[in-house]
């Protein structure tokens, strides 16, 4: 299979260009390289244009027969896409999610997707509110009496810039929800997950861990601090850098690699929450306007694919991945267990 490429770059003063042709009409839009590429997509027998974010993809064909994954806030948006992924490959996927009400109808869908695909894998859907802790120890009991085998964990479930609220057990949202939930169900599925290597665990973090320098631990729920949705957001990303990194360490040895990675900005229904906290009408932009700009969910899956199924990742780990944009089409790898030291130890 031939992989698409970019339009050209060409270059303008000190202002990079996207040139575009579309027919005999040719566009130069200003783009800032590091910050942002566009693409215009003209469909066929199409009247209108799509512009999203240049995305690299997954190009592996690796196959996930007899393998089980497990995708947590799978029922929808990037989850859903990387389950969808995997069931083509021929795993048997779980779906662990909050909603099951809605997981059940997005295993439906995936079935539905995969009847005619030949060596589809299975799908089911399991109960998991990572904001209760005991519905984390429920969920991974459950995992652990059905499943003989976990190969594959997608910490991928999250919210994001939402309102101050707290979680069932009195953490702040971000942080209990993107973190200490992924962490304790991560530690209570690992002796299965170790039984079951080579494995892999996959922490869906965001490019929002290098706004957070530090973690403030003597104020980890913020009691004490104003509360700052995008902080709190930010810092329960970099939690989930740093515990990919220190869990690498750790499980070192045992056959099991973990990945943290930042799946570029889409939109999902992680974002229902950013008309109340940033101003309204915010939610209604982010669906109708910016969706044109960013990623679709099945790109923003790419990253946490290639991490759970590329061949050459199978001997990295404890990295941080984003997906390139460019001509190469990869995904360059960053040392993350060197930022965990450094902010660890300071």
């Amino acid at each position: 299979m031939q992989r698409p490429r970019p339009h050209s770059l060409i270059a303008a003063g000190r202002r990079p260009m996207l040139e575009v042709s579309l027919g005999n009409h040719h566009l130069c839009v200003p783009v800032q390289l590091d910050l942002l590429y566009l693409q215009f997509h003209a469909r066929p027998n199409s009247d209108y244009l799509r512009m999203w974010l240049l995305s690299g993809r997954c190009y592996s064909r690796a196959r996930l027969d007899g393998k089980t994954a497990v995708v947590t806030g799978a029922n929808c948006g990037i989850g859903k896409s990387t389950a969808l992924d995997f069931v083509r490959r021929g795993a048997r996927v779980v779906l662990a999610c909050r909603d099951v009400k809605k997981a059940k109808e997005a295993a439906d869908d995936i079935r539905r997707q995969t009847k005619s695909s030949e060596g589809a894998g299975v799908v089911e859907v399991v109960e998991l509110d990572l904001a209760s802790l005991a519905s984390v120890r429920q969920c991974a009991q459950y995992l652990l009496d059905t499943q003989t085998h976990i190969h594959i964990l997608v910490n991928n479930a999250g919210v994001c810039y939402c309102p101050k609220l707290v979680t069932e057990d009195g953490f702040d949202m971000h942080m209990g929800v993107n973190h200490l939930g992924h962490f304790l169900l991560t530690c209570l599925l690992l002796p299965r997950i170790i039984r079951s290597g080579p494995a892999r665990i996959v922490n869906v973090a965001s490019i929002n861990n290098y706004v957070a320098k530090a973690i403030c631990f003597d104020d980890l729920h913020w009691e004490k601090r104003r509360y700052n949705n995008f902080a709190s957001y930010s810092e329960s990303k970099l939690a989930n850098v740093l515990f990919s990194a220190e869990l690498s360490r750790r499980l070192k040895g045992t056959g099991v690699n973990t990945y943290s990675l930042h799946p570029g900005i889409v939109v999902t229904e992680a974002a229902r929450h950013v008309s109340t906290t940033w101003f309204p009408g915010s939610q209604w932009i982010f669906e109708n306007v910016l969706v044109y700009l960013f990623k679709t969910c099945e790109q923003g899956a790419q990253t946490s694919i290639h991490c759970a199924v590329c061949e050459e990742t199978a001997h990295e780990s404890g990295l941080y991945y984003r997906m390139k944009r460019g001509d190469s089409w990869r995904i360059p790898r960053e040392p993350s267990s060197v930022r965990a030291q450094t902010i660890l130890s300071s």
